[in-house]
């Protein structure tokens, strides 16, 4: 069976009080009390255990226990007995709500408690102490009044520390959660952007490869080396990207790939198999290293499309136009755009719209009015950029 602590230390505070109570009400003997009062008897020592008990649920019920402890506490101030101090479980009590109940109720219990004991000291047979005493218990009363509150701040304040506390490392949490599934996307992103484009591109040139295996197996041989060369490039591109997943080892980081690779893309483009040209407007010029990639996949991502969906006699054209605010790039072909618009449009093209967003960019992707394709992003550029 488990013990309740908070009760069994409130019960034993509560014999202790009583104990220091009687043994102070029992130290008045007829030599030292005041004319008229009445010496203690034992009906003044079970008002006295009367007052005292309360405080074993001092806790529980506060404000209740002090009303109940005032009770014993002025009848024995009306019938001449006197406790030699203030009641210390009325003192204790009062303590107790003051730390353990609101504002209002802690400053009801102060005020009932000082009637109660101005009734007391007016009302009774005897009046005895001057006005200084009265003093002394006023201030008594309200510097315990005044810790009881000071403790409760001091609770209330470490309780929203640790709430505090405790809602950052939610929101840490949450950060965390949010920053992984950010970086999960990004590597989906990567390596779905390398595998379709190297595939693709080792799809057509092993389809090539069979047409002509038998008719002219040099060229054979060349789309068979062209394949084997894109499958290392490919390898290459994933063992960097998952290499940053790795915790054992340190990963074998190389530069991003970035507008100054277009030029090795198209012709890889080219010996696949799709007529392609690059077309550079402006005055090329740096430019953020995410923006750098952002336009790369994206050129690689519409290529790849052009190839497999544009058709064998379909050309790609990329531009790339440097404004001065603005960096323009554009995948346009000539192949079978409005039929092949649903097969397009898949997660490529949605990784590319998600890196399009993420630096504040413009995507437009669909047909051109006098057929082919077209993927079209507007990146802005600060000034200097």
């Amino acid at each position: 069976m488990r013990i309740d602590r908070t009760r069994l230390h409130d019960t034993v505070l509560a014999g202790i009080v009583a104990a220091a109570s009687v043994a102070v009400f029992a130290l008045y003997g007829p030599d030292r009390l005041a004319a008229g009062m009445r010496p203690p008897d034992a009906f003044g020592v079970a008002l006295v255990l009367l007052a005292c008990a309360p405080v074993a649920v001092r806790r529980a019920w506060p404000l209740a226990a002090m009303c109940a402890a005032l009770v014993p506490e002025t009848l024995l101030s009306a019938l001449g007995y006197t406790t030699g101090m203030l009641g210390l479980s009325c003192v204790v009590l009062l303590y107790s709500v003051a730390s353990h109940r609101g504002l209002a109720m802690a400053l009801g219990a102060l005020v009932v408690t000082l009637m109660t004991y101005v009734l007391s000291a007016v009302s009774g047979p005897v009046r005895v102490g001057g006005w200084s005493e009265h003093v002394v218990v006023a201030v008594v009363l309200v510097a315990v009044w005044g810790a009881g509150r000071s403790l409760r701040l001091r609770r209330a304040y470490l309780e929203e520390l640790k709430d505090r506390a405790a809602r950052l490392e939610r929101a840490h949490a949450a950060d965390t959660r949010a920053a992984r599934a950010e970086e999960r996307s990004r590597i989906a992103r990567e390596l779905h952007d390398v595998v379709a484009h190297h595939v693709s591109v080792m799809t057509v040139q092993a389809a090539a490869a069979r047409r002509v295996l038998a008719a002219d197996p040099d060229l054979a041989r060349e789309a068979l080396s062209a394949i084997e060369h894109t499958g290392r490039m490919a390898m290459t591109e994933m063992r960097n990207i998952v290499g940053v997943l790795r915790t054992d080892a340190r990963a074998e980081l190389g530069p991003q790939p970035g507008v100054r690779d277009l030029p090795a893309l198209v012709e890889q483009m080219r010996e696949a198999g799709l007529p392609t040209q690059l077309l550079i407007e402006g005055e090329p010029r740096p430019m953020p290293a995410g923006v750098d990639l952002a336009t790369y996949r994206l050129v690689q991502e519409g290529l790849t499309n052009s190839l497999r969906h544009a058709g064998s006699d379909a050309k790609a054209v990329v531009t790339i136009r440097y404004d001065p605010r603005e960096l323009d790039v554009r995948v346009e072909d000539d192949g079978r755009g409005v039929v092949e618009v649903s097969r397009r449009s898949g997660h490529g093209l949605v990784g590319i719209r998600e890196r399009v967003a993420l630096y504040g960019g413009i995507l437009s992707i669909g047909p051109l009015p006098g057929g082919g394709f077209e993927v079209r992003a507007r990146f802005p550029l600060k000034d200097g950029q």
